[in-house]
C-alpha cells in the first residue's frame, strides 16, 4: 500500500488507533496537494473560520518538515476543501 492509499479514509490530525471519522463530527474532504483525501474535523470551526480555510502542518509537501499546507472551501461545496498551496 502506497503511503497516498494509506491516508485515504483517514482524518488528519487523529490519533493512529482510531484513524476514521468519528459519529457526531462534521467532515470536509482535502482535495488536491499533499493532504489529498484525507478528512478534516470541521465540527468546532465558526462558520467565519471555515470560509477563511485553514493551514495545516504536513512534512509531506513542498517545504517538508515544518511545512504547511493551505485549504480553503469550495465555492458551492463548503464540504470539500480545496489545496491552495504550500508555505515554509
Amino acid at each position: 500500500m502506497d503511503e497516498v492509499e494509506f491516508m485515504r479514509g483517514r482524518v488528519y490530525g487523529a490519533d493512529h488507533d482510531t484513524p476514521g471519522p468519528r459519529p457526531g463530527r462534521a467532515y470536509a474532504q482535502l482535495v488536491g496537494g499533499p493532504l489529498d483525501g484525507l478528512l478534516l474535523d470541521v465540527t468546532d470551526l465558526a462558520e467565519d473560520e471555515r470560509a477563511r480555510g485553514v493551514t495545516l502542518a504536513t512534512e509531506i509537501g513542498r517545504y517538508g518538515a515544518g511545512g504547511r499546507s493551505l485549504y480553503g472551501p469550495r465555492t458551492g461545496d463548503p464540504r470539500r476543501f480545496d489545496w491552495r498551496g504550500d508555505m515554509p
